[in-house]
């Protein structure tokens, strides 16, 4: 049931941390991979990892905020594999850490244009091939800060947010055409997109505490829960927040 042969998986923002754990699961699960970053001497370095334990993969630059470039992406799958079976919506950004009235309207612009619109565009894209075949999963990596709103994070918990909606309502969408839409929201993962938590002490220190793990997650966590929304197991599941968080969320005061 969580077998990927033969099938294809675009993968955005793969070139480190949670997209770069995604891509060497699905490789190892059997599926042909389409991965992008923003520079190609970033990802290229993954997809030749992947291919020379035998797997496949090309590595394509692209600017996930832009409609022209998710085109782009969608047809060099198809050109290179014949299909487009997986879409995992990883890419993000957060240029604004502080509280949230410091922000900008640059801040704003550039998170919600990858984070939302960027999602939005490689859908749009990758929707016609899936359901041309007959079907298709779209994985939307969101946050835990979508749902509970992240320390010196506000505007990026509202892009997270803004995710989660735009999950639930393709999800509804694009049921009839068997694509399945759901969210990966992953708690705290040591990458170093977020390493402005967990290299600071105080921030680290608390983040720890109120996890009922105890710890953040390393990113080969997620891809279990990411292999599931890809595979056949999850036929039946769509429009749902997969939470990996380590019990952050549960709210539980710390024990000691």
């Amino acid at each position: 049931m969580f077998d990927l042969t033969n099938k294809v998986a675009i993968i955005t923002g793969a070139s480190r941390g949670i997209g770069q754990a995604i891509a060497a699961a699905y490789a190892q699960a059997g599926a042909a991979l389409v991965l992008t970053s923003r520079k190609l001497e970033n990802v290229g370095p993954v997809a030749e990892a992947i291919r020379a334990a035998a797997g496949r993969a090309i590595a394509l630059a692209a600017h996930a905020g832009d409609e022209a470039a998710a085109e782009i992406v969608v047809q060099a799958a198809l050109a290179e594999f014949g299909r487009v079976d997986i879409l995992v919506n990883n890419a993000a950004a957060n240029p604004h850490f502080g509280p949230l009235l410091t922000a900008e309207a640059s801040h704003w612009d550039k998170i919600f244009e990858v984070n939302v619109k960027g999602y939005f565009f490689m859908i749009k894209a990758a929707t016609p091939a899936m359901q041309s075949q007959g079907g298709g999963k779209i994985i939307n990596v969101a946050s835990t800060a979508g749902i509970n709103p992240g320390p010196q994070m506000g505007v990026y918990s509202t892009s997270k947010a803004a995710v989660l909606m735009l999950t639930k309502a393709l999800a509804i969408e694009l049921a009839p055409a068997n694509i399945q839409v759901n969210a990966l929201a992953p708690g705290f993962v040591k990458t170093r997109f977020s390493a402005a938590l967990w290299t600071n002490p105080v921030l680290s220190r608390g983040l720890e505490k109120l996890t009922p793990a105890g710890r953040m997650a390393e990113p080969e966590e997620l891809t279990g829960a990411a292999l599931y929304l890809a595979s056949d197991a999850s036929s039946f599941t769509t429009g749902s927040v997969l939470v990996v968080d380590g019990g952050i969320t549960l709210g539980a005061l710390p024990l000691g």
